[in-house]
This record gives structure tokens, C-alpha cells and sequence, in this order.
């Protein structure tokens, strides 16, 4: 069984507008491996193609160039799609229906039938966070609470890969955790999971690898510790009581200075020019407060690469 679970090989998608004609090429060219067992994220700006290409890979549409593989299948492929649950970034929930109902229509559009349908969708409804609500109408429901039942319609037939676009949208801080938490559990049972998001932080803590789209390219794609390395190790440095000769004598090693609450805040580069600062603000008087190392954050790459 081969270790890549959804592959992306010269993926382009060339729509025209409408009276123009004109050809907008929203994806060009993007490839891209997941593996089984990893969680994968798709991020970049707005207008990037994020969702055209999720789109491409659920057979929503078409593409215009390249090729898309799912576990094996080459998309289109409707009987590997049941073993794929997906959320798309604006989930549907039919107003009139329950959680229960819902989960329980896309779970026989997945194949399932009978009692053990009925367990699975308490029990995934249940999981999601919103068994007390399982039996009120969806146009009764919150936002929040519409995308979770969305999420347990995308778990309820237990896929192989999970295709999430935006899963996050509408949650509260207490409803991230536990899609967070969700994502984990999925992988812990050796589960693939795709998903686009715009909170960075989310995907910085989740992710084993990433990929950047810009302008409908890939612009930068690996792991979180390759592309987070940084060249020089950056320190944050905050000094008490610092007059204006030492301010004088610190401006040339630090890379930046500013001032907070009385105190100086310098950032500097390298272990020397940690030393370097810690010394004068000594010998001058100064109190140290704290040295705080810093990393880039996967805000900071998506900024510098994605803008």
C-alpha cells in the first residue's frame, strides 16, 4: 500500500468570465504529496486558489491541467470518495433537518445503513460537541454549531483522509480546542487529514508540513522545522533604568529598540551580541529584566513569502 494518500501533480484551473471572456488562471502548476498519518496544511492569502484546488481534488470541478490522485485513484474517482470525508468552507445544513437527520442522510450517501448508522451518528454527532442539540432543528442552530454538525457528517462514515477547508470558521475559543483535539485523534488512528485554514497558529501547532500558495502557485512547501529554521538565533532583550548613554552604546548591536513602560526592548542577532548587551547594561547600572530567545513563526514565513 503506497504511503502517499493524495497527490497533486501540475494542477491548474483556468476559469473566464462571464460577457469578457477573460481567462483567469486561478492554479498554476501546483504539486504537492500528503502521506498517510500526517496532518498537511493548505494556507495562503485570499484569492490564492486554496479552495479552487480542494475543489478540483473532491471532483467538485474539473481541472483544466494535471493530475489529482486519491489513495491510489486518479480523481474522478466516486468509489474512493467514500472512504474521504470533507467540510467545505461554507458547509450547507438543510434548515429543516436535526444533526441527527443530517449526519444520518450523508452517512447512507457514504454506504451505510441500518442500527449501526444510528450508534455512528450519535456518536459522532456526540463527538463533535453538540449531542444536547442533536435533535433541534439546524435553522435553530448558531453558526458554530451548524459547522460542527457539518464536521460530524464529514466523520460520521470513519474516512481514510479528511479534507477540511476552513474548519475553524465560526467556532468560539473553546470549539478551536476541540477541533484541534479532533485532528489529533484522527491522526492517532493512523487517519490522514488535508486542511486549509487561516489561523495561523492552529496550523503552526497542528501540522507536520505545510504548503503556501500566492497567486495561485506554490511558493514555499516542508516541514515546520525545516522552513522555521532560522540562520541567526534573534533574542528579545528588555533593560530597566537604561540611560541615555547606554541607550547610545546599545543602538549599533541591537536590531531594533523601543521603548515599553519605561523600560528598552531590544531585539538582537546571535549569542555575542546577547552577551555584548548584557554586559554594558551591567556595567552601567542598568537592571536586566529578561532575555527571551525568539523564533520565526509560521505568521512571519507566511507573511515574508504569501504578501
Amino acid at each position: 500500500m503506497s504511503d502517499v494518500v493524495l497527490r497533486a501533480k501540475g494542477l491548474s484551473k483556468t476559469f473566464r468570465k462571464p460577457f469578457t471572456g477573460k481567462r483567469v488562471e486561478a492554479v498554476r502548476g501546483v504539486s504537492f504529496e500528503v502521506s498517510r498519518g500526517e496532518i498537511f496544511g493548505f494556507l495562503g492569502p485570499n484569492g490564492a486558489g486554496k479552495t479552487t484546488s480542494i475543489k478540483m481534488m473532491t471532483g467538485l470541478i474539473s481541472a483544466t491541467g494535471g493530475e489529482i490522485s486519491i489513495l491510489g485513484r486518479q480523481v474522478p474517482a466516486p468509489d474512493v470518495m467514500g472512504r474521504v470525508g470533507f467540510l467545505p468552507e461554507s458547509p450547507y445544513v438543510y434548515p429543516y433537518l436535526t444533526p441527527r437527520e443530517f449526519v444520518a442522510l450523508c452517512g447512507r450517501l457514504s454506504g451505510l445503513s441500518g442500527p449501526s448508522l444510528a450508534k455512528k451518528v450519535v456518536q459522532v454527532v456526540e463527538r463533535v460537541g453538540i449531542g444536547h442539540a442533536i435533535d433541534r432543528p439546524a435553522r435553530a442552530l448558531s453558526k458554530g454549531m451548524l459547522q460542527r454538525a457539518a464536521l460530524a457528517a464529514a466523520l460520521v462514515h470513519d474516512p481514510e483522509l479528511l479534507i477540511l477547508d476552513e474548519p475553524m470558521s465560526g467556532l468560539d475559543p473553546v470549539g478551536r480546542k476541540e477541533v484541534r483535539d479532533l485532528i489529533v485523534e484522527e491522526r492517532q488512528r493512523g487517519h490522514t487529514v488535508f486542511f486549509s485554514s487561516h489561523i495561523l497558529s492552529d496550523v503552526e501547532m497542528l501540522c507536520d508540513r505545510v504548503c503556501i500558495l500566492r497567486q495561485g502557485e506554490v511558493v514555499v512547501a516542508g516541514t515546520l522545522r525545516e522552513l522555521l529554521v532560522q540562520k541567526k538565533r534573534r533574542s528579545e532583550i528588555t533593560i530597566a533604568g537604561a540611560g541615555e548613554s547606554l541607550r547610545g552604546l546599545l543602538a549599533p548591536i541591537a536590531a531594533g529598540m523601543r521603548e515599553v513602560g519605561g523600560a528598552i526592548v531590544l531585539e538582537v542577532e546571535g549569542d555575542d551580541a546577547v552577551r555584548a548587551v548584557v554586559e554594558r547594561a551591567l556595567a552601567e547600572g542598568a537592571r536586566l529584566e529578561s532575555v527571551t530567545p525568539k523564533r520565526e513563526t509560521l505568521e512571519d514565513l507566511f507573511v515574508r513569502e504569501a504578501l
